[in-house]
């Protein structure tokens, strides 16, 4: 019989200016084969994400959304279904956070709007999306039909002072993909969050801090998480078989100081 033409695609939610996590994990995938489908609020960054992307030999198409919102995010997905449908969508990461760092007593209404819409609902609509996909496909050659991930962190297992409507969002996060993963593994579909407990090196703290701050923690690994090490964890999620999945992994650098 001739091989399958059909490649595998991932569809990322939330690249920001590509800096960070969701452009890194983009590029790890593309290593893989994959071809990926991309989703932001800024056209011109997610244009020149994928132009990088297709430079570097992969394959990508991009949807801009003005709103992480619950009927943007289904149109997302349905153009990516349409644009890949010689293809075989086999992994999503929902990689989107929205939070304020703020006393307790002077959150507002609009915050917590915000949070809800973005962590909660548009997250909810990514997932459903997503896993209807998934279901109409076989397993692959990991004994899967889809990998579903989730990025997250610290304020997901612990909540803080100033980051009460922060810490709601993610608490809520943690028991979506918990509950996906247990609703989900005899459809064999995995689902994954992943806790981030450190600072992740993307351009935003080079902005806020500066050059010369940013060019230190460049150098050293042991306090920070870069988002190209979180991306390969991705690829090893995607990767694992049925006799180990992974449902939560924390990640750390070695230096950091663990207080939860």
């Amino acid at each position: 019989m001739a091989a399958s033409t059909r490649r595998p695609v991932i569809i990322i939610a939330g690249v920001g200016n590509g800096t960070g996590t969701g452009g890194w994990t983009a590029r790890e995938f593309i290593k893989h084969g994959y071809k990926v489908g991309l989703i932001a609020r800024d056209e011109g960054n997610l244009r020149s994400l994928a132009d990088e992307l297709k430079s570097l030999g992969g394959e990508a198409e991009h949807f801009a959304v003005s709103a992480y919102d619950y009927d943007q995010i289904r149109v997302a997905v349905e153009y990516f279904k349409q644009q890949f449908a010689q293809d075989e969508i086999r992994a999503a990461l929902w990689n989107v956070t929205q939070g304020t760092r703020k006393p307790f007593l002077e959150m507002t209404r609009s915050d917590i709007q915000a949070v809800t819409e973005a962590d909660i609902i548009a997250g909810f609509a990514f997932a459903q999306e997503i896993i209807k996909i998934f279901k109409t496909l076989e397993p692959n050659e990991y004994g899967k039909r889809g990998f579903l991930a989730f990025t997250s962190a610290t304020g997901a297992r612990r909540g803080a002072p100033n980051c009460t409507v922060t810490a709601t969002g993610k608490f809520a996060v943690r028991g979506l993909s918990q509950s996906l993963a247990k609703e989900f593994k005899f459809d064999d579909i995995h689902v994954s969050h992943a806790i981030v407990d450190a600072m992740i090196l993307t351009e935003m703290w080079r902005k806020h801090y500066g050059d010369e701050w940013y060019a230190e923690k460049t150098k050293d690994e042991t306090s920070r998480v870069h988002p190209a090490s979180i991306a390969r964890a991705y690829v090893y999620l995607a990767q694992q078989d049925r006799s180990a999945w992974t449902w939560e992994l924390d990640l750390r650098p070695s230096h950091e100081s663990w207080t939860w």
